[in-house]
């Protein structure tokens, strides 16, 4: 098997792994729709999705039409800052729980969530995209991709971070309970 043909199957692998998780996602948004929730910058969704689907194809078209190789060494780093995206958004999808969705949805009066991943950093799943979307097109040597969707992972990052936290501020004890945490890197000042 041609290393391009194992990074398409790996690729094919996060998309249904997304897939799966905007699946579970559903499920979520409608228990938190049931006790009260409301949906906060709904906007935000398409571009989400352009995103998302536009990086998982980008990579896969550089890597094909452009026939990116990535030395060895720089596909293993890359390989491993994807798996360590990888643990971080599954760390907090774990500590939300069912409060987990792709959507920003707060149900009035509960109480910020502060276990887990979630005790250090206020926002590791946005940590592990970020570094999933620079990481992954590189472990083929998809460097276009990576520039152009982290550019574009973070302007759209940098809305929704401000329209979840306004959110949270609003219908959670957020402010109390995430006060001195950073927003991704433990120890950073918040």
């Amino acid at each position: 098997m041609s290393s391009r043909v194992a990074f398409t199957i790996l690729v094919a692998l996060v998309a249904t792994q997304r897939l799966w998780e905007v699946r579970r996602s559903a499920c979520h948004e409608a228990a938190l729709r049931a006790a009260g929730g409301r949906e906060h910058a709904p906007e935000q969704m398409p571009w989400m999705r352009a995103i998302h689907a536009g990086w998982l194809a980008s990579m896969i078209v550089e890597v094909w039409a452009l026939d990116r190789v990535a030395p060895t060494w720089l596909a293993a780093l890359a390989f491993v800052v994807f798996l360590a995206g990888q643990a971080l958004r599954i760390a907090a999808m774990r500590a939300l729980g069912p409060r987990w969705t792709v959507k920003v949805i707060t149900v009035p009066g509960e109480v910020a969530i502060s276990h887990g991943v979630l005790a250090h950093v206020r926002h590791p799943n946005y940590l592990g995209v970020v570094l999933e979307i620079a990481a992954l097109p590189l472990v083929h040597g998809a460097w276009l991709t990576s520039i152009v969707f982290s550019i574009a992972n973070a302007i759209l990052l940098r809305a929704r971070i401000r329209a979840e936290e306004a959110a949270l501020r609003a219908d959670a004890s957020y402010e109390t309970v995430h006060r001195d945490r950073p927003r991704f890197i433990p120890g950073a000042h918040a």
